[in-house]
């Protein structure tokens, strides 16, 4: 008979729950500590990489939903790509880079982190979390200080993929990338005309 202690089967990622994140302190005296502060900071605002997200099928589609978004776009608006020399430009690094950065710490992470603690059980009938809703509609309305209300408006369906998979992931960077990639090419077909209006 022959004992195997391999790990067949058993996923590397798990997600972390805050409740149940134990500190390795003391281990050998058989005492396990509640997580630390930091650990639980880290998992509220969702800082750990749970499981890999660029093979699951959601997070997939949601990103092939960009380019088809995009190319829709292009029928309704004039079609004028950003010239080359202004894709190093600190305004579109902004907007592609640190704007989806900043914005998926604080929304994702922080506002939608804090609402899922009270309402981690709550679903509406499409599947969004609650969380996910209000911090969608405050996301919108925190867009009202710098664009017009049409533009507010239409943050709030990809506000909804991003806070989509911070919660099927527990996890902010799947939201970061996707903000990131959606806003690149965006402006990467629209820039010219849209940019300067959106600094």
């Amino acid at each position: 008979m022959r004992l195997s202690f391999g790990m067949r089967g058993v996923s590397p990622w798990r997600k972390v729950d805050p409740n149940r994140a134990v500190g390795v302190h003391n281990v050998s005296s058989g005492v396990l500590l509640p997580p630390s502060r930091s650990t639980q900071v880290l998992v509220l605002l969702g800082l750990q990489l749970n499981r890999p997200f660029h093979r699951d099928s959601a997070f997939l589609l949601l990103l092939a939903l960009g380019p088809i978004v995009w190319l829709s776009m292009i029928g309704l608006f004039t079609f004028q790509p950003l010239p080359w020399y202004a894709i190093w430009s600190p305004a579109f690094l902004s907007i592609a880079l640190w704007q989806p950065l900043c914005e998926e710490l604080l929304f994702r992470g922080m506002v939608q982190g804090h609402l899922l603690q009270p309402m981690a059980r709550q679903k509406t009938w499409i599947g969004l979390s609650t969380a996910n809703l209000l911090t969608s509609f405050l996301f919108s309305l925190a867009h009202l200080a710098g664009h017009s209300v049409s533009w507010s408006l239409l943050v709030f369906v990809p506000s909804l993929c991003f806070g989509f998979v911070r919660d099927r992931f527990g996890s902010v960077y799947p939201s970061i990338a996707l903000h990131a990639f959606y806003n690149t090419g965006y402006f990467l077909l629209l820039g010219d005309l849209t940019l300067p209006n959106s600094l």
